[in-house]
């Protein structure tokens, strides 16, 4: 490993796996059981607990503490895992706890970026290109698709489900699970409609918005409750990919998703 590549006063304990490319930042402390693949930095006074795999290009900012033990009372000290993916940016004073032995891990995917002071809890799943702004908290269990954004100190209840390609305001309360595709706003939170600015930003062509504006129309405008509304969109509206994911979201969700 290059010497130039780690401050003399970072503390890393020699059964860490450090690629030689990674660089790591005065006083930074890199505990046991952590892999760190190329191109990773690891700022001044970051914490890297054991259990942490930080995929390459990683960048782990001042004062982040990642792969900490799971703030959850049933926590018996199983060994489980931290994974972060490829490419993502985890700012200052962010918190990422590991998993319990409930799923094993927490998955923060590829790409991400964890704005300073936000939380990752135990168990949560983050999907690729996930993006928390500044003071996002969540509660254990936490699932949340690809190419999703929170905005700033919005709090997330144990165990929800938020769809990829949705986009949640700032300051804001998700007790229930959030679909796929839409833009949520207003107290009480609620669906706000298509989040069709990010939705073409990323490429959906015309021919995939219009089914998802006919589900939409027929979930939240139609007078339907759930069950009758989902009936009706699985019989009159065409089942493309994206229609079904959402379709599927719905049904398997056990919090009931906020209308």
């Amino acid at each position: 490993m290059p010497e130039q590549s780690i401050h003399p006063t970072a503390i890393i304990d020699p059964n860490a796996e450090l690629d030689s490319s990674v660089k790591v930042g005065p006083y930074a402390i890199i505990e046991d059981d952590v892999v760190i693949k190329a191109g990773t930095i690891i700022g001044p006074r970051a914490l890297i607990a054991s259990g942490t795999r930080l995929d390459e290009n990683v960048t782990i900012h001042h004062c982040a503490t990642v792969g900490t033990l799971p703030q959850d009372l049933k926590f018996g000290g199983q060994r489980t895992i931290l994974k972060v993916g490829e490419g993502t940016v985890i700012r200052e004073y962010v918190t990422v706890n590991r998993g319990t032995d409930w799923s094993g891990e927490t998955v923060v995917g590829k790409n991400c970026f964890l704005m300073a002071y936000s939380h990752v809890p135990h168990d949560a799943h983050l999907g690729d290109n996930v993006v928390l702004a500044n003071s996002v908290q969540m509660a254990g269990h936490v699932t949340i698709g690809d190419y999703v954004t929170i905005g700033g100190g919005t709090v997330i209840h144990q165990f929800v489900r938020i769809g990829s390609h949705a986009m949640i305001g700032g300051g804001l309360r998700v007790p229930m699970d959030v679909i796929p595709f839409s833009l949520m706003g207003g107290y009480p939170l609620k669906v706000m409609g298509l989040n069709l600015v990010g939705l073409k930003r990323r490429g959906f062509s015309p021919e995939q918005l219009k089914p998802l504006r006919e589900v939409y129309r027929v979930l939240f405008r139609s007078g339907l409750n759930t069950s009758q509304a989902l009936k009706k969109a699985k019989s009159e509206i065409e089942q493309t990919p994206e229609v079904k994911y959402l379709l599927d979201f719905i049904t398997s969700s056990e919090r009931g998703i906020i209308k």
